[in-house]
């Protein structure tokens, strides 16, 4: 019979765990958040301001290269306004400011930031913080690319390119990259930002950095910000 008794409690004191564990990971999952406490943040941002900034023959003359960059922080409305450029939604139909091939839109962008890496996501017009990581430094070999306040990564996933010739496959990509990468030089030639796009990546390194997957591919990195007067 104590034998009984101590079993029964000890079955009850199971459940009792049990049904703590299952209500513990219950919540995490309702709030958002990791088993472990760790939330990764969505930065919703501002509408992209569509009126402004220097008529695009201006733009034109004036797009430059340029690999000096103060310390000053870009503004909230001008990320957002920058990623628009570079790859937002401007069509009720889903389709981008950048084009791409048969429309797979297999180009995503990233931003190494001080206080992390994020995703832009062009449907909800927002950040998805990734890891609080400061990777600017790998994400280029130049001196510079360290203290540029924002660098962004040009990423394919390869897979949305489905059966693609190989040989076709990179000029897609390529092209579809130069697009956006562009679209970032007349935005910055528009808004007096620096900007320089480089191909000089340790690819391997900061795509383990990144854990991306075996699609996903680093095609090239972009830095952006004030010039260094």
């Amino acid at each position: 019979m104590v034998l009984n008794g101590k079993m029964g409690v000890l079955g009850s004191m199971k459940r009792k765990l049990v049904l703590c564990a299952q209500m513990l990971f219950a919540a995490a999952v309702i709030s958002g958040s990791a088993v472990f406490g760790q939330e990764l943040k969505t930065v919703k941002l501002p509408a992209p301001q569509m009126k402004g900034g220097k008529p695009l023959m201006q733009a034109l003359k004036e797009r430059k290269t340029v690999r000096e960059f103060s310390n000053k922080k870009i503004p909230v409305q001008v990320l957002s306004n920058l990623l628009w450029a570079a790859g937002g939604i401007n069509r009720s139909d889903g389709k981008k400011t950048a084009p791409s091939a048969m429309n797979r839109q297999e180009i995503e962008i990233y931003a190494a930031l001080p206080d992390g890496l994020y995703l832009y996501d062009a449907k909800q017009n927002s950040l998805k913080l990734l890891f609080a990581d400061d990777i600017r430094a790998l994400t280029g070999s130049q001196p510079f690319v360290k203290d540029a306040p924002l660098n962004l990564i040009y990423v394919a996933d390869i897979s949305k390119l489905g059966n693609t010739p190989e040989e076709d496959m990179y000029i897609y990509l390529g092209a579809d990259t130069g697009f956006i990468s562009q679209n970032v030089y007349l935005f910055c030639a528009s808004e007096d930002l620096a900007t320089v796009a480089r191909g000089y990546v340790d690819k391997p390194a900061l795509e383990k950095k990144m854990n991306l997957n075996k699609n996903q591919k680093v095609i090239l990195a972009q830095s952006v910000g004030y010039p260094e007067k």
